[in-house]
């Protein structure tokens, strides 16, 4: 099955609402350090889930738009610049007096990635509804959004989560833009684990199509079947839902009890930081040059189709994978590696 994706209409458009923060990854060097001194080396890395997901889209050609709040000072400059020479647009993005979000990064002898993270006193979790772009901007002809991507910790964290529900309200209202979101739970942060889950089912009620891992099932609702949760999110009014399972590929069920999956390539890991937001990004892009962004569109998608949508994510997820942070490939280098 070639992961090229087919001549588009047109690229879709998408806007990503959420954090744009910095990854302290661990590095095999660090400074010199006087006699008895204990140090570890680390190297920032442009990070964040829904940061990700909008360079990954561009990166595939995909029209990208970010709003995220970016501190003025310190890490945010540099942030915004990382951003900006990607090709993704900024004109939905705030200055904030808050500083960045930082997240340490931990890897385990296969390279999985886990984090610790120092907020959420920072920028990214401060949203005012007046910053958020209007609900009548975001759906109308001109700038014509096809899909709007939510998620991970900003949807996690007040006041701004609350803030991102009741726009995201008003965007359903409309029927003329896909809610895509991705609860991309971090393990270390739950604390109260029935208010994170009432939190995240909040915002599938009002999803049309909810991507989310393996492990945030796991943290979510331990021992149940992959395939019950599904159901009772597509019982939401949810027309997709997808699961990220690593190594194991993914699957994609949809509301008549159907399901269909995809297995990623063999490759050599050097982390999966950012695999996951590289999966989203492919795959709202395939979805998008297939005329499937759209609110009528997603609840008719057909089983091929979403295998195949599944396929280029998964191998697009696999490249990522391959290198160091969250850096996804482009378009050609996703065509280049199917054709070797």
């Amino acid at each position: 099955m070639s992961t090229q994706p087919p001549s588009p209409v047109r690229a879709p458009a998408v806007l990503v609402i959420g954090e744009c923060l910095v990854d302290l990854a661990p590095t095999a060097s660090a400074s010199a350090l006087p006699a008895g001194q204990h140090g570890r080396g680390y190297v920032a890395l442009p990070g964040g889930g829904p940061a990700n997901i909008a360079v990954g889209l561009a990166r595939l050609g995909a029209r990208s738009s970010f709003g995220g709040r970016f501190s003025q000072t310190g890490f945010g400059p540099w942030l915004r610049e990382n951003l900006s020479s990607n090709g993704v647009d900024l004109s939905t993005s705030v200055t904030a007096a808050e500083p960045a979000t930082l997240a340490v990064v931990t890897l385990d002898d296969e390279g999985k990635a886990s984090y610790a993270f120092y907020g959420p006193e920072t920028a990214d979790w401060h949203w005012q509804l007046e910053e958020l772009p209007a609900p009548g901007l975001v759906t109308s002809d001109e700038v014509g959004y096809d899909a709007v991507q939510v998620g991970s910790l900003a949807t996690a964290f007040e006041p701004g989560a609350g803030v991102i529900a009741t726009w995201l309200d008003q965007l359903r209202a409309t029927g003329r833009v896909v809610v895509s979101f991705d609860p991309n739970v971090r393990a270390g942060l739950v604390a109260d684990l029935d208010g994170y889950r009432s939190k995240v089912e909040a915002f599938v009620r009002r999803s049309h199509l909810v991507k989310a891992s393996e492990d945030d099932f796991d943290v979510l609702y331990p021992g149940e079947a992959l395939s019950d949760v599904a159901a009772r999110w597509l019982g939401e009014g949810v027309s997709v839902v997808v699961v990220t399972r690593g190594a194991d590929g993914a699957v994609a069920y949809l509301p008549d009890g159907r399901s269909t999956g995809a297995a990623p390539p063999r490759v050599e890991v050097v982390d999966t930081i950012g695999a996951g937001d590289t999966f989203s990004a492919a795959f709202l892009d395939f979805l998008g040059r297939r005329g499937r962004l759209a609110p009528a569109a997603l609840a008719t998608v057909d089983l091929d189709l979403l295998r195949e949508a599944l396929h280029v994510a998964v191998t697009a997820a696999a490249i990522t994978c391959t290198r160091a942070g969250a850096n996804p490939p482009t378009a050609t280098e996703l065509a280049a590696f199917d054709a070797s």
